[in-house]
């Protein structure tokens, strides 16, 4: 067992080539993930304010059903998320602030 993962006890479901639960959650956050891209491109080539508050309204909720369905999904234990080591995070930090500090010198 993976002592760095974080999880929840796992929801078990059918085998098979039948969609069980677990199946059609995913493809449904699948689905979010792709409609909130999508959304913020929308947002971006919005022609006019009311377009763009209209985008921005259906952007909201979509994020938050996704975040959502991810937190039913966990719960379930059919997402496992992995913590990070200190050391991993410190040095994606100075790599990322490096690449910024490029971008703005």
């Amino acid at each position: 067992m993976n002592n760095n993962q974080i999880k929840n006890p796992k929801v078990e479901v059918a085998n098979g080539t039948s969609l069980n639960d677990k199946d059609y959650m995913n493809s449904l956050l699948s689905c979010l993930k792709e409609m909130v891209k999508n959304y913020v491109v929308s947002m971006n080539e919005a022609s006019n304010e009311t377009l763009y508050e209209e985008y921005k309204n259906m952007f909201l909720e979509y994020t938050s059903l996704q975040r959502e369905v991810f937190e039913l999904m966990f719960r379930k234990g059919w997402y496992v998320l992995e913590q990070a080591e200190g050391e991993k995070i410190n040095q994606k930090y100075q790599s990322l602030n490096q690449e910024f500090m490029d971008l703005n010198g």
